[in-house]
C-alpha cells in the first residue's frame, strides 16, 4: 500500500512540472490543432487563418484555409510576412497565421476577446515581437489574438493588370484585407477558445492603430468587432501624391502608377514575370524607392476618410484611442535644425509660416520639442483628435482618448512605441513605470469587457466630448485627467488639413 501511495505521489509530482506541457485540441476551420497550457492558460501560436498567399495567390485577397489531416502541433510562432530584416531566414510568404491566449476553462465561458495588429510602418512586423506577447494581458480576463498580414510591397502592391484581373476592379490593400480575413475568423471559431465573438475589441499601435482605423471606417470590417482602440493611430489625412506622415494615402490611380514603374525597374513586362520572381525581391518597404501604404481603392477604403466621418459613414463603435507625447523624436533624423524651416514650407505650403509660428523653433542648434510636436501632432496628435472629435459629433458610441506621457531618463517625453510594452505588461523598470503599465492594462482590458475603461479602483477617465474634450494622462504611478495638449497650435494644423480638402488645396498637393 505504502508503495502504491509512493508511485502515486511520484507521477503526481511528474505531472506537475510538466504542467506547462500539457497539450489540448480545438477543432477550427481546417482541421484541428493543439497548443499547449502554461499555468492555466491555454496558449496556441501558428494557426492558419487563410491559404498561403503565394505563386498565383500573390498580390489576391486571401483565400479560404486549405484543410488539413491529422492534428496540427500549434505551439510555435510561424514565420513574419517578407519584410527588410538581417535574417531572411525568419521571414515567409507563407505568413497568415495567428495565435491564441486563452484563460477560459470551458468553450462556454464567453469571454471578451481582444485582436492585436502589429506595426511596422506596413513595411515591417510580426506576431512574434516579444512585446506583443499576449501572455500577461490575457490574464486580466481576455482571451488574446494576434493576427499576421502581409506588409510592403507583398501586402500593399498596385497594379492595372491587377486591377483588371479584380472581381472589384482595385489593387493593393491585400494587407488590410488580411486582418479583415482574421478577423472573420475570430468572428467563426473564438468562441471554441472561450471567447465571446460578438465581443471583440480590435487594437493595434502606428500602422497597427491605424490599420484599426481605417477598419474602423471599412465597410468590409461591418459587424467583425465591437470596440477599437487605436494607438498612435489614425489616417484622416487625405490622398497625396507625394507623401508625408499624416499624409500618407494615394488614389488608387496614383499607387497604379508607382506599380508601373515598379514593374519597368525590375523589368518585368507583365504581373505574371512579378509573381514568378522570388519573395525576397519584395523585402523591405519598398521596391527601387516606392513606399507601401494603404490606398483610397473605392472598396476596400472608400474615400478620405474625414469626409466618410462627416457624412456618418463609418462604423460606429466604442473607440479608445491617443498617442504619445513625443512622437516627433522618433522621426527626427538629420541636420533637422537647420533645414526645419525648410521641409516645413516644403510640405506645407503657404500654412508653413503660421504653423512654423504655432509650433515655433528653439534657439538652440537642436531641433527642439516644440518644433518636433509639429510632426508628432501632424502624424498623430490631429489624426486622433479630428477622430475623436468627428465620432463625438457624428456617431453614437463612446470616445475615450489619452495621451501618454511617461518620460524616460533624460529625455523631453514619451517616443513612439514606448507604450506597447506597458500595455502588454512587459514593464519592470520602476515603481511608476510598473504602476502605469498594471493601470493602463486594466484600462484596456476593462475597456474590452464594458466598452467603458473604468473601474478596479483606477482614476476616473472622463469621455471625450466635443462640448467637454478631456484626455486622458497616461503618467505614472498616477494617470490623471488634463486637457487637449497644443490645442491652440493643433487648431493651426486643423485649418491646413481642411484646405488640403479644398480643391485649391489639393491641386497644390499635386
Amino acid at each position: 500500500m505504502k508503495r502504491l501511495l509512493l508511485i502515486s505521489t511520484i507521477l503526481l509530482l511528474v505531472l506537475s512540472s510538466c504542467s506547462n506541457e500539457l497539450t489540448n485540441i480545438v477543432d477550427v476551420e481546417g482541421g484541428k490543432v493543439e497548443g499547449y497550457i502554461q499555468d492555466s492558460l491555454k496558449i496556441f501560436k501558428g494557426i492558419p487563418f487563410a491559404a498561403p498567399p503565394v505563386g498565383e495567390l500573390r498580390w489576391k485577397a486571401p483565400q479560404p484555409v486549405i484543410p488539413w489531416s491529422g492534428v496540427k502541433k500549434t505551439t510555435e510562432f510561424a514565420k513574419s510576412p517578407i519584410q527588410g530584416t538581417d535574417h531572411p531566414e525568419k521571414c515567409s510568404e507563407d505568413c497568415l497565421y495567428l495565435n491564441v491566449w486563452s484563460p477560459a476553462k470551458t468553450p462556454v465561458d464567453k469571454m471578451p476577446v481582444m485582436v492585436w495588429i502589429y506595426g511596422g510602418g506596413f513595411a515591417f512586423g510580426s506576431t512574434n515581437d516579444p512585446s506583443h506577447d499576449g501572455e500577461l494581458l490575457s490574464r486580466n480576463g481576455v482571451v488574446v489574438v494576434s493576427i499576421a498580414y502581409r506588409v510592403g510591397n507583398l501586402g500593399f502592391f498596385s497594379h492595372p493588370d491587377l486591377t483588371a484581373e479584380n472581381p472589384n476592379h482595385v489593387s493593393g490593400n491585400y494587407g488590410i484585407l488580411d486582418q479583415i480575413a482574421g478577423l472573420k475568423w475570430v468572428k467563426n471559431n473564438i468562441a471554441k477558445f472561450g471567447g465571446d465573438p460578438d465581443n471583440v475589441t480590435i487594437f493595434g499601435e502606428s500602422a497597427g492603430g491605424i490599420s484599426v482605423s481605417i477598419l474602423c471606417a471599412s465597410p468590409l470590417a461591418k459587424g467583425l468587432f465591437r470596440r477599437a482602440i487605436s494607438q498612435s493611430g489614425g489616417s484622416f489625412g487625405p490622398t497625396r501624391k507625394t507623401t508625408y506622415p499624416g499624409e500618407n494615402m494615394k488614389s488608387l490611380a496614383m499607387a497604379e502608377a508607382d506599380g508601373t514603374q515598379i514593374a519597368k525597374n525590375h523589368s518585368a513586362s507583365s504581373v505574371k514575370e512579378l509573381r514568378a520572381m522570388d519573395a525576397s525581391q519584395f523585402a523591405g518597404r519598398d521596391m527601387s524607392g516606392y513606399g507601401a501604404w494603404p490606398i483610397v481603392d473605392g472598396y476596400v477604403i472608400k474615400d478620405d476618410q474625414y469626409k466618410m466621418y462627416e457624412q456618418g459613414d463609418f462604423n460606429d463603435v466604442d473607440i479608445l484611442v491617443g498617442y504619445n507625447s513625443d512622437e516627433g523624436a522618433s522621426f527626427s533624423w538629420g541636420d533637422n535644425y537647420h533645414n526645419h524651416a525648410d521641409n516645413v514650407k516644403h510640405r506645407y505650403g503657404k500654412f508653413a509660416d503660421t504653423l512654423l509660428a504655432a509650433y515655433p523653433l528653439g534657439e538652440d542648434t537642436v531641433l527642439n520639442k516644440t518644433a518636433r510636436d509639429l510632426m508628432r501632432d501632424a502624424a498623430f496628435g490631429w489624426q486622433t483628435w479630428a477622430w475623436a472629435s468627428l465620432q463625438s459629433k457624428n456617431g453614437k458610441s463612446k470616445v475615450y482618448i489619452y495621451y501618454f506621457d511617461q518620460h524616460p531618463a533624460n529625455s523631453d517625453g514619451s517616443w513612439h512605441g514606448q507604450d506597447v510594452n506597458y500595455v502588454f505588461q512587459h514593464v519592470n523598470q520602476c515603481d511608476s513605470d510598473i504602476a502605469l503599465s498594471k493601470a493602463m492594462g486594466l484600462y484596456w482590458t476593462n475597456f474590452a469587457k464594458t466598452g467603458n475603461p473604468n473601474g478596479n479602483g483606477l482614476p476616473q477617465w472622463p469621455e471625450f466630448t466635443n462640448e467637454n474634450q478631456k484626455y486622458m494622462y497616461l503618467t505614472g504611478p498616477v494617470p490623471f485627467e488634463g486637457q487637449t495638449p497644443s490645442l491652440e497650435a493643433m487648431k493651426v494644423l486643423d485649418c491646413y488639413f481642411a484646405w488640403r480638402r479644398t480643391e485649391e488645396g489639393a491641386a497644390w498637393a499635386q
